[in-house]
């Protein structure tokens, strides 16, 4: 069986340091397709699972679905989402371990918060799309992979 292309949109706040950002090296990546986000623009999303941490949880019924993924603080998640149109089905991840060495001075990061590279890895690997290559970037890959190991072992999507 062959895999339905990757299809990921990626809504990127401009408020969060470039330099940190866990995606950014993904940039140019077959399948991804990234926007910024403006107050003043619509983004025109389409029909899409949108990984939101008060989603029904991401299952197997999910494959294969286009995603979108708002990189952005939890906290300005909703701001964000105003300016999304299309038919967005909510899903979250379940309980998982982040390797990225979170710290806020200001607000108290969820307990099970992810590195947006790491939600989106787990996303696609707990729909059986798994892509080692969006980890190939990420300094903490092996650690996450060890902190979650039934991500390592899904497989890989045939090419």
């Amino acid at each position: 069986m062959v895999a339905m292309p990757l299809d990921v949109l990626i809504l990127r706040d401009p408020k969060e340091a470039a330099k940190k950002c866990s995606l950014a090296p993904l940039r140019g990546e077959e399948g991804l397709r990234f926007s910024t986000y403006r107050e003043d623009r619509v983004l025109e999303a389409g029909a899409r699972i949108l990984l939101h941490p008060e989603g029904e949880l991401l299952g197997a019924g999910d494959a294969d679905a286009p995603l979108l993924l708002v990189d952005c603080s939890w906290r300005r998640l909703p701001t964000l989402l105003r300016t999304v149109r299309g038919e967005l089905l909510p899903r979250r991840l379940p309980p998982l371990a982040s390797a990225y060495p979170r710290k806020s001075r200001t607000f108290e990061d969820p307990g099970e918060g992810l590195a947006s590279v790491e939600a989106l890895y787990a996303a696609l690997a707990l729909t059986g799309r798994r892509e080692p290559r969006l980890l190939r970037h990420y300094r903490f890959a092996e650690r996450f992979l060890a902190l979650n190991p039934a991500l390592a072992e899904a497989p890989e999507v045939p090419r």
